[in-house]
């Protein structure tokens, strides 16, 4: 059996991610087994999952994912360039995974991946430097040198976020040297961030427009996007729509404490661009969680850059609190194709798997510190909901099995 991995957030998992499956098991093979590599309960764009990840993986495998692992914390929080890193080395991990599906806007591999080797060349490292040494912002100056190295159409490519993550996919790809196959599917519907006009009902919906759907509690509008009996499992699981607006003041309390020093720690912080300051006057004078996002801002860096700095001083994270690499593979749900995958991994993974929670007190002193900040981490989603769970969850909680 053929094995296709998927770097994923499934936040949540919608028709669009199911196209995905299907097309890829169509170039695959019918019978290829699919493992997610999911983000947790923190997720890219810098917010919380709109529903927990036991309730997410349990979606997945109705969609036709047959194994989830988790994406911790700290790479699924991080810019394209760590996310994919994380992901790609757990899928890597595993032993058994052949291809590397995701999906992108241009729908071709091989354009991707001359961008890919280019931003690996030293002949990038070199252009880049210089244009970031002239005060153009990285993300400008990234595309700018792809620009002078391969032309127009190929810079053009960074422009786009599947693009761009798929870019970064190839390039961990790369640098591993390995033996895993890339392929794309083209995204079909609306891009990320788009909400919908009044009575449109398209094929495929935004995850943006899903999530205003639940957080409006449009439960019927979300159910034709959703696998077949999804509903029913997010209702089930609903602790209310999550949001950090629920510890706004203890969250203003951290930020007002927060020095320069504090700032620079957390990755992607800008330091090196004097940012780390305008951080701390913009957490020492903010009222609202509004105003630090105004503050704070430079108006060359994405709204998503700050919102993921504000969710590590939430979190209580720090660059440092991110290993070289993963430590172990977490599995967060399974169905019985799942189970003959996971099987496999155990005689040719390269590193620990855990199937349950207990399995975290035996890694090594690397594994059982990110499983702690794992756990604070779902202790401190579990604050952000309307129905606040019983404390400890990360210790309580199995993987999902699905049609066994």
């Amino acid at each position: 059996m053929r094995v296709i991995g998927i770097v994923a957030e499934y936040n949540p998992f919608h028709t669009g991610h199911q196209y995905q499956i299907s097309e890829s098991r169509r170039a695959v093979g019918g019978e290829a087994g699919v493992v997610a590599v999911m983000s947790g309960n923190w997720v890219q764009q810098a917010g919380c999952a709109i529903t927990d990840k036991w309730n997410r993986a349990r979606l997945a495998l109705m969609g036709g994912v047959d194994l989830v692992l988790e994406l911790p914390t700290v790479w699924a929080v991080s810019s394209a360039e760590s996310f994919a890193q994380g992901a790609v080395d757990l899928l890597e991990a595993t032993g058994v995974v052949d291809v590397l599906s995701f999906g992108s806007e241009c729908g071709d591999v091989d354009r991707l991946q001359r961008v890919a080797v280019c931003l690996n060349s030293p002949v990038y490292e070199t252009g880049v430097r210089r244009f970031v040494d002239e005060g153009m912002p990285f993300a400008s100056s990234r595309q700018e040198t792809v620009r002078s190295i391969l032309g127009p159409d190929s810079s053009e490519l960074l422009s786009a976020p599947n693009n761009n993550l798929g870019v970064e996919y190839l390039r961990e790809l790369d640098r591993l040297k390995s033996s895993i196959l890339p392929m794309t599917v083209r995204r079909e519907g609306a891009p990320h961030g788009v909400l919908l006009k009044v009575a449109e009902h398209p094929r495929f919906l935004s995850a943006t427009q899903l999530r205003a759907f639940l957080e409006q509690g449009s439960w019927e509008a979300a159910q034709l996007y959703l696998p077949q009996g999804g509903l029913e499992v997010l209702k089930e699981g609903w602790h209310g729509s999550p949001s950090l607006k629920r510890v706004e003041r203890g969250l203003l309390a951290n930020l007002r404490a927060m020095t320069a020093e504090n700032w620079a720690k957390l990755p992607d912080s800008g330091a090196a661009e004097g940012a780390s300051v305008r951080l701390e006057r913009a957490g020492r004078n903010c009222r609202s969680l509004e105003e630090f996002f105004h503050l704070a801002k430079p108006r060359h860096w994405t709204a998503s850059r700050t919102r993921r700095l504000l969710t590590w001083a939430y979190l209580g994270l720090t660059e440092a609190d991110r290993p070289d690499n993963p430590p172990y593979l977490r599995v967060l749900g399974l169905n019985a194709r799942g189970q003959a995958i996971l099987k496999k991994m155990k005689s040719q993974a390269s590193l620990p798997i855990l199937t349950k929670p207990a399995h975290a007190k035996a890694l090594d002193e690397v594994g059982r510190s990110l499983f702690a900040q794992e756990a604070r981490c779902t202790d401190l989603y579990d604050l952000c909901l309307e129905s606040v769970p019983v404390p400890g969850r990360e210790w309580t909680s199995g993987p999902v099995v699905v049609g066994n």
